[in-house]
């Protein structure tokens, strides 16, 4: 008779195998299985544990012959082409699985409404329970899919701060503050603000934190500029900015991928040295760190969020019906790094020109 603990050698583990490793009922197995959040964390951690001494993979082919579906949760997202869309793809599906839970992607094309309801009849179809929406989503659209589909738990995580759903976002006006106080402090008056595409929530939120900062110190003369959160972007509004204002000695960019094209147009424009501009970015991607210059940014924990998200969302999926408003805002922080220089030394007349000259040829 095989001993507790004992690993199975001869044949692959059964569920009975990890219920009697683990010291609980078959039903309970189940329920870690296919409704984690209706067992407790202390068993739910035992089974788990079981299952790696064994080995126990799920038969997920005599599941589907049953008639049956792994539990999974259901995610919408923006285009993964991006930094921050893919990593907390990505880590919404690391902590998912961790949960036992198979993560169902769904990208639609559009924001419209159509388009969003059609996914998430697709993810009731297919007895998913739980959705996470990672697009921006306006507070009408983000509250009527909710409203009138409350037999989800939806979580979004990209909505306006007065949204009435259930949401977990960064806190921008943390980092976003830093990062002007940072430029400030160092002897910066004249500002480039590169926001990024209007339609994203989280570009709007930012850019009016900058704002909001700004106008605390008496600045109301900077000059904004919109992107699309590429590189290509941010190099090309470099020149527009500069343009617009050739006295702006510190560019404050609303993602890392921007920033990166800022930097090199900046180098191209010979703002280096005694007339370097100051840049930071936002996102404080793995790269940022070997930019040249390394890039001031401000940090987001995506994993963090990937982890809260799961959390929260597995959570509502146990409450009949789910709650209608969940708020959690996660921390952001100012990396200091190279990228940012104190004010340089007054500008001649002739050095301006120059840069203008130089800015001409360019466009």
């Amino acid at each position: 008779m095989q001993q507790k603990g004992e690993k199975m050698t001869n044949r692959q583990a059964t569920l009975n195998d990890v219920a009697r490793e683990a010291g609980v009922s078959q039903q309970t197995v189940s329920r870690v299985l296919n409704n984690p959040a209706q067992v407790s964390a202390r068993t739910r951690e035992k089974v788990l544990h079981a299952m790696s001494v064994l080995h126990y993979v799920p038969n997920r082919s005599a599941q589907l012959l049953a008639g049956k579906t792994m539990p999974a949760l259901g995610l919408i997202t923006s285009s993964l082409t991006y930094h921050a869309p893919s990593q907390i793809a990505a880590a919404i599906k690391s902590h998912a699985e961790e949960q036992q839970l198979q993560v169902s992607v769904a990208m639609p094309k559009g924001a419209e409404y159509e388009a969003l309801q059609s996914v998430l009849n697709e993810f009731r179809a297919q007895n998913i329970r739980g959705v996470i929406a990672n697009l921006p989503l306006e507070s009408s659209l983000a509250e009527r899919l909710s409203r009138e589909n409350d037999d989800l738990a939806c979580l979004f995580l990209d909505v306006p701060p007065e949204t009435d759903v259930s949401c977990v976002r960064f806190d921008h006006q943390e980092g976003s503050g830093a990062c002007v106080k940072h430029l400030w402090e160092l002897g910066h008056r004249q500002f480039g603000l590169l926001a990024g595409p209007a339609q994203s929530i989280s570009a709007r939120l930012r850019l009016g934190c900058w704002r909001e900062s700004l106008h605390r110190f008496g600045v109301t003369n900077a000059i904004t500029a919109w992107g699309d959160w590429s590189a290509s972007s941010g190099w090309a509004k470099t020149f527009e900015l500069i343009h617009a204002n050739p006295r702006i000695s510190a560019i404050i960019v609303a993602n890392d991928q921007m920033a990166l094209g800022v930097l090199s147009a900046l180098a191209q424009l010979k703002r280096t040295g005694a007339h370097s501009v100051s840049v930071t970015g936002y996102d404080d991607t793995a790269d940022s760190l070997f930019f040249q210059p390394a890039l001031t940014t401000v940090a987001q924990d995506f994993n963090l969020l990937g982890q809260r998200a799961v959390e929260i969302v597995t959570s509502l999926m146990a409450q009949s019906p789910p709650p209608r408003k969940v708020l959690t805002l996660l921390p952001t922080r100012l990396v200091v790094r190279e990228s940012t220089y104190p004010y340089p030394a007054q500008q001649t007349t002739a050095d301006i020109i120059e840069e203008l000259k130089t800015l001409i040829n360019k466009l």
